[in-house]
């Protein structure tokens, strides 16, 4: 029980973080999504069924907040939560979340869900929708991947001192 009220309060955060902080990082109109990042270490940490439901709900806060295509959110990061629950091994988590497999893991969802996000958001908006995608999906993808490097250095440290015990 004590693993879920820590997950709704980190979630809460990570909403307030994202909605008023991120955005002052704006690289030509790119933000990271720490969503992905967390739903993937759910994923890793947890399994799936645990990173499709914390998917769903921080998809549904992102889709509260936003006044457009409710439900897109919770659907993108429903199905990232999945297919990053796909790397779950219960023997290799430490090492996961400590090596380059986590970023590598968060660029791969990240870019599933942006391709499907943005897939959807961007209908009718431009001429060519598949290259805006694309467009959308690798900025952001890679920008998010570059954010979780800072978190995967958490991992690394406390990996390297659980091993040296």
């Amino acid at each position: 029980m004590e693993y879920y009220v820590r997950s709704a309060l980190l979630a809460l955060g990570l909403l307030i973080l994202q909605t008023t902080f991120i955005p002052f990082l704006s690289i030509g109109g790119y933000l990271p999504d720490l969503f992905v990042i967390w739903i993937v270490y759910v994923a890793i940490r947890r399994g799936q069924l645990e990173a499709s439901v914390a998917g769903f709900v921080v998809g549904f806060l992102q889709d509260a907040l936003a006044a457009q295509f409710f439900g897109l959110g919770a659907f993108s990061k429903t199905i990232c939560g999945f297919i990053a629950g796909y790397f779950f091994n219960e023997n290799n988590t430490e090492q996961t979340l400590g090596s380059y497999r986590f970023l590598l893991i968060v660029l791969f969802c990240s870019a599933i869900h942006n391709f499907i996000y943005f897939g959807i958001f961007l209908q009718g908006v431009r001429d060519s929708v598949l290259l805006a995608t694309v467009e959308y999906t690798l900025a952001t993808s890679v920008y998010t991947g570059v954010v979780s490097v800072l978190p995967l250095f958490t991992f690394v440290r406390r990996y390297r001192i659980s091993q040296s015990l």
